[in-house]
Protein backbone atom coordinates (compact mmCIF):
# COMPACT_ATOMS: atom_id res chain seq x y z
CA UNK A 1 0.00 0.00 0.00
CA UNK A 2 1.71 3.05 -1.17
CA UNK A 3 2.70 5.28 2.51
CA UNK A 4 2.59 9.02 2.64
CA UNK A 5 6.20 11.35 0.87
CA UNK A 6 7.89 12.30 3.87
CA UNK A 7 7.07 16.00 4.14
CA UNK A 8 8.33 19.26 5.67
CA UNK A 9 5.33 18.57 7.11
CA UNK A 10 1.39 19.76 6.99
CA UNK A 11 -1.46 16.90 7.20
CA UNK A 12 -2.44 18.56 3.42
CA UNK A 13 0.40 17.44 1.82
CA UNK A 14 0.00 13.73 0.59
CA UNK A 15 2.07 12.21 -1.78
CA UNK A 16 1.46 8.38 -2.74
CA UNK A 17 -0.48 7.54 -6.24
CA UNK A 18 1.99 8.56 -9.28
CA UNK A 19 -0.92 8.69 -11.86
CA UNK A 20 -2.60 12.08 -9.34
CA UNK A 21 0.84 13.75 -9.44
CA UNK A 22 1.15 13.41 -12.77
CA UNK A 23 -1.94 15.51 -13.73
CA UNK A 24 -1.65 18.00 -11.16
CA UNK A 25 2.06 18.97 -12.23
CA UNK A 26 4.12 15.87 -13.24
CA UNK A 27 3.25 17.11 -16.88
CA UNK A 28 4.84 20.47 -16.29
CA UNK A 29 7.54 18.81 -14.30
CA UNK A 30 8.99 17.46 -17.43
CA UNK A 31 9.44 20.73 -19.66
CA UNK A 32 11.23 21.78 -16.63
CA UNK A 33 14.21 18.88 -15.95
CA UNK A 34 14.59 19.14 -19.83
CA UNK A 35 16.01 23.02 -19.34
CA UNK A 36 16.90 22.62 -16.08
CA UNK A 37 19.51 19.83 -17.73
CA UNK A 38 20.77 21.72 -20.26
CA UNK A 39 21.82 24.34 -17.37
CA UNK A 40 23.49 22.13 -15.28
CA UNK A 41 25.60 20.14 -18.45
CA UNK A 42 26.53 17.04 -17.39
CA UNK A 43 28.86 14.85 -19.56
CA UNK A 44 27.87 11.25 -20.82
CA UNK A 45 28.60 8.26 -19.06
CA UNK A 46 28.47 9.70 -15.86
CA UNK A 47 26.92 7.65 -12.39
CA UNK A 48 24.09 9.77 -11.16
CA UNK A 49 21.71 9.74 -8.24
CA UNK A 50 18.35 11.17 -8.53
CA UNK A 51 16.77 12.12 -5.16
CA UNK A 52 13.47 12.52 -4.45
CA UNK A 53 12.70 10.71 -7.75
CA UNK A 54 9.07 10.82 -7.59
CA UNK A 55 7.66 9.16 -10.50
CA UNK A 56 10.47 9.51 -12.33
CA UNK A 57 9.88 12.05 -14.49
CA UNK A 58 13.61 13.72 -14.26
CA UNK A 59 15.36 10.33 -14.10
CA UNK A 60 13.52 9.28 -17.36
CA UNK A 61 15.46 13.08 -19.16
CA UNK A 62 18.54 11.86 -17.72
CA UNK A 63 18.19 8.48 -19.34
CA UNK A 64 17.32 9.87 -22.50
CA UNK A 65 19.44 12.72 -23.01
CA UNK A 66 22.42 12.11 -21.04
CA UNK A 67 23.54 8.38 -21.85
CA UNK A 68 24.75 7.98 -17.88
CA UNK A 69 26.56 4.49 -17.13
CA UNK A 70 24.00 4.03 -13.52
CA UNK A 71 21.00 5.94 -12.36
CA UNK A 72 19.97 5.27 -8.87
CA UNK A 73 16.01 6.85 -7.84
CA UNK A 74 15.03 7.12 -3.96
CA UNK A 75 11.92 8.48 -2.72
CA UNK A 76 10.45 8.02 0.34
CA UNK A 77 6.97 7.17 -1.26
CA UNK A 78 6.81 3.51 -2.19
CA UNK A 79 3.76 4.58 -4.21
CA UNK A 80 6.12 6.74 -6.08
CA UNK A 81 9.24 4.33 -6.21
CA UNK A 82 6.55 1.35 -8.03
CA UNK A 83 5.10 3.74 -10.38
CA UNK A 84 8.60 4.79 -11.39
CA UNK A 85 9.52 0.91 -11.18
CA UNK A 86 7.11 -0.01 -14.03
CA UNK A 87 7.45 3.47 -16.08
CA UNK A 88 10.86 2.96 -16.73
CA UNK A 89 12.39 -0.40 -17.16
CA UNK A 90 15.58 1.16 -18.55
CA UNK A 91 18.57 -1.68 -17.22
CA UNK A 92 20.76 1.54 -16.03
CA UNK A 93 18.02 2.73 -13.40
CA UNK A 94 17.27 1.46 -10.42
CA UNK A 95 14.87 2.98 -7.94
CA UNK A 96 14.59 2.47 -4.17
CA UNK A 97 12.58 3.61 -1.11
CA UNK A 98 15.00 5.55 1.46
CA UNK A 99 15.20 9.17 3.35
CA UNK A 100 16.89 12.24 1.72
CA UNK A 101 18.14 12.62 5.55
CA UNK A 102 20.29 9.29 5.50
CA UNK A 103 20.48 8.10 2.14
CA UNK A 104 20.70 4.26 1.34
CA UNK A 105 23.99 4.68 -1.07
CA UNK A 106 27.71 4.65 -0.71
CA UNK A 107 30.27 7.61 0.00
CA UNK A 108 31.20 9.28 -3.62
CA UNK A 109 29.09 6.77 -5.30
CA UNK A 110 28.22 9.36 -7.57
CA UNK A 111 29.56 11.72 -10.46
CA UNK A 112 25.98 13.83 -10.18
CA UNK A 113 23.32 14.40 -7.56
CA UNK A 114 20.35 16.01 -8.39
CA UNK A 115 16.87 16.84 -6.87
CA UNK A 116 13.80 18.04 -8.65
CA UNK A 117 10.48 19.65 -7.16
CA UNK A 118 11.45 18.10 -3.84
CA UNK A 119 13.69 20.00 -1.18
CA UNK A 120 11.12 22.13 -0.01
CA UNK A 121 9.45 18.77 1.64
CA UNK A 122 12.77 17.57 3.53
CA UNK A 123 12.12 18.16 7.20
CA UNK A 124 16.14 19.25 7.31
CA UNK A 125 16.85 20.74 4.29
CA UNK A 126 21.03 20.95 5.30
CA UNK A 127 20.63 17.57 6.33
CA UNK A 128 19.45 16.63 2.59
CA UNK A 129 22.54 18.64 0.70
CA UNK A 130 24.96 16.87 3.21
CA UNK A 131 23.95 13.50 2.25
CA UNK A 132 23.76 14.57 -1.53
CA UNK A 133 27.94 15.38 -0.62
CA UNK A 134 28.45 12.78 0.94
CA UNK A 135 26.93 11.00 -2.12
CA UNK A 136 28.96 12.28 -4.79
CA UNK A 137 32.85 12.07 -5.35
CA UNK A 138 35.32 15.48 -5.35
CA UNK A 139 34.64 17.46 -8.06
CA UNK A 140 31.03 16.22 -8.68
CA UNK A 141 28.43 18.35 -9.09
CA UNK A 142 25.09 18.74 -7.03
CA UNK A 143 22.31 20.84 -7.98
CA UNK A 144 18.36 20.85 -6.96
CA UNK A 145 15.74 22.59 -8.55
CA UNK A 146 11.97 23.61 -6.51
CA UNK A 147 8.59 25.15 -7.86
CA UNK A 148 8.59 29.26 -7.57
CA UNK A 149 5.26 28.75 -5.05
CA UNK A 150 5.16 32.44 -3.97
CA UNK A 151 5.67 33.87 -7.25
CA UNK A 152 5.39 32.23 -11.01
CA UNK A 153 4.68 28.68 -10.88
CA UNK A 154 1.02 30.31 -11.60
CA UNK A 155 -1.04 26.84 -11.04
CA UNK A 156 -0.33 26.92 -7.97
CA UNK A 157 0.04 30.59 -7.04
CA UNK A 158 -3.12 31.20 -8.54
CA UNK A 159 -5.02 28.51 -6.64
CA UNK A 160 -3.69 30.24 -3.01
CA UNK A 161 -4.50 33.58 -4.10
CA UNK A 162 -8.24 32.56 -4.84
CA UNK A 163 -8.03 30.42 -1.42
CA UNK A 164 -6.90 32.94 0.98
CA UNK A 165 -9.55 35.55 -1.29
CA UNK A 166 -12.16 33.65 0.50
CA UNK A 167 -10.66 32.45 3.54
CA UNK A 168 -7.91 34.03 5.37
CA UNK A 169 -7.01 31.07 7.21
CA UNK A 170 -6.09 28.95 4.25
CA UNK A 171 -2.47 31.12 4.18
CA UNK A 172 -1.36 28.57 6.65
CA UNK A 173 -1.16 25.86 3.69
CA UNK A 174 -0.10 28.08 1.30
CA UNK A 175 3.33 26.79 0.02
CA UNK A 176 4.41 30.04 -1.10
CA UNK A 177 4.42 31.04 2.80
CA UNK A 178 5.32 27.71 4.48
CA UNK A 179 8.52 27.34 1.86
CA UNK A 180 10.95 30.16 1.96
CA UNK A 181 13.51 28.08 0.77
CA UNK A 182 11.89 28.09 -3.03
CA UNK A 183 13.75 31.50 -3.91
CA UNK A 184 17.17 31.87 -5.26
CA UNK A 185 18.75 33.64 -1.67
CA UNK A 186 18.24 30.75 0.86
CA UNK A 187 18.70 28.24 -2.16
CA UNK A 188 22.46 29.77 -2.50
CA UNK A 189 23.22 30.15 1.03
CA UNK A 190 22.07 26.51 1.72
CA UNK A 191 24.40 25.08 -1.09
CA UNK A 192 27.09 27.95 -0.13
CA UNK A 193 26.91 26.33 3.76
CA UNK A 194 27.40 23.09 2.67
CA UNK A 195 30.46 23.52 1.61
CA UNK A 196 30.06 23.65 -2.52
CA UNK A 197 31.99 25.20 -4.65
CA UNK A 198 31.09 27.62 -7.73
CA UNK A 199 27.28 27.79 -6.64
CA UNK A 200 25.00 29.40 -8.60
CA UNK A 201 21.05 29.95 -9.18
CA UNK A 202 18.77 29.86 -11.81
CA UNK A 203 15.15 30.73 -13.18
CA UNK A 204 13.57 28.23 -15.58
CA UNK A 205 10.08 28.91 -17.12
CA UNK A 206 8.04 27.01 -18.84
CA UNK A 207 4.66 27.36 -20.35
CA UNK A 208 1.28 26.37 -19.41
CA UNK A 209 -1.38 25.57 -21.61
CA UNK A 210 -4.47 23.85 -20.23
CA UNK A 211 -7.19 23.14 -22.70
CA UNK A 212 -10.13 24.54 -20.76
CA UNK A 213 -11.36 25.69 -17.48
CA UNK A 214 -11.70 21.84 -15.91
CA UNK A 215 -8.46 20.69 -17.26
CA UNK A 216 -6.87 23.22 -15.07
CA UNK A 217 -9.29 22.45 -11.71
CA UNK A 218 -9.44 19.03 -11.87
CA UNK A 219 -6.26 17.39 -10.93
CA UNK A 220 -7.32 19.61 -7.73
CA UNK A 221 -9.74 17.17 -6.97
CA UNK A 222 -6.95 13.96 -6.82
CA UNK A 223 -5.56 15.43 -3.39
CA UNK A 224 -2.12 14.68 -4.73
CA UNK A 225 0.17 17.50 -2.68
CA UNK A 226 -0.96 20.41 -0.49
CA UNK A 227 -3.14 22.46 -2.76
CA UNK A 228 -5.27 19.35 -3.64
CA UNK A 229 -5.49 17.96 -0.55
CA UNK A 230 -6.33 21.25 0.94
CA UNK A 231 -9.30 21.74 -1.72
CA UNK A 232 -10.59 18.34 -0.80
CA UNK A 233 -10.18 18.73 2.79
CA UNK A 234 -13.22 21.73 2.05
CA UNK A 235 -16.67 21.19 2.41
CA UNK A 236 -18.37 20.66 -0.53
CA UNK A 237 -19.95 24.44 -0.71
CA UNK A 238 -16.31 25.93 -0.27
CA UNK A 239 -15.04 23.58 -2.53
CA UNK A 240 -17.55 25.02 -5.41
CA UNK A 241 -17.07 28.53 -4.33
CA UNK A 242 -13.50 28.01 -4.36
CA UNK A 243 -13.76 26.51 -8.08
CA UNK A 244 -15.84 29.63 -9.25
CA UNK A 245 -13.58 31.80 -7.98
CA UNK A 246 -11.27 30.47 -9.69
CA UNK A 247 -13.26 29.95 -12.83
CA UNK A 248 -13.89 33.76 -12.76
CA UNK A 249 -10.37 34.78 -12.28
CA UNK A 250 -7.80 32.78 -14.27
CA UNK A 251 -6.87 34.14 -17.61
CA UNK A 252 -9.16 32.54 -20.49
CA UNK A 253 -8.98 32.72 -24.07
CA UNK A 254 -11.99 33.19 -25.89
CA UNK A 255 -11.57 29.26 -26.93
CA UNK A 256 -11.35 28.26 -23.42
CA UNK A 257 -7.62 27.46 -23.45
CA UNK A 258 -5.89 28.72 -20.05
CA UNK A 259 -2.20 30.06 -20.72
CA UNK A 260 -0.32 30.48 -17.41
CA UNK A 261 3.57 30.36 -16.72
CA UNK A 262 5.39 27.50 -14.71
CA UNK A 263 8.82 28.88 -12.89
CA UNK A 264 11.34 26.78 -11.19
CA UNK A 265 14.16 28.08 -8.91
CA UNK A 266 17.49 26.02 -9.75
CA UNK A 267 20.84 26.03 -7.87
CA UNK A 268 23.94 23.75 -8.73
CA UNK A 269 26.98 23.86 -7.07
CA UNK A 270 30.27 21.42 -7.07
CA UNK A 271 32.03 19.16 -4.37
Amino acid sequence: MPTQRTTNTHPSDVWAQGAGYERYVGRWSRLIADEFLKWIAIPHGQVWLDLGCGTGALSQRILERHAPAHLVGIDSSDGFVSHARAQITDQRAEFRVGDARSLPVSDRAFDAAVSGLVLNFVPDQPKAVAEMRRATRPGGKIAVYVWDYAGDMQLIRRFWDAAIALNPAARDFDEGIRFPVCRPEPLRALFASAGLRDVATNAIDVPMAFENFDDYWSPFLDGQGPAPGYCMSLPEEDRIALREHLRTSLPTNRDGKIRLIARAWAVQGVV
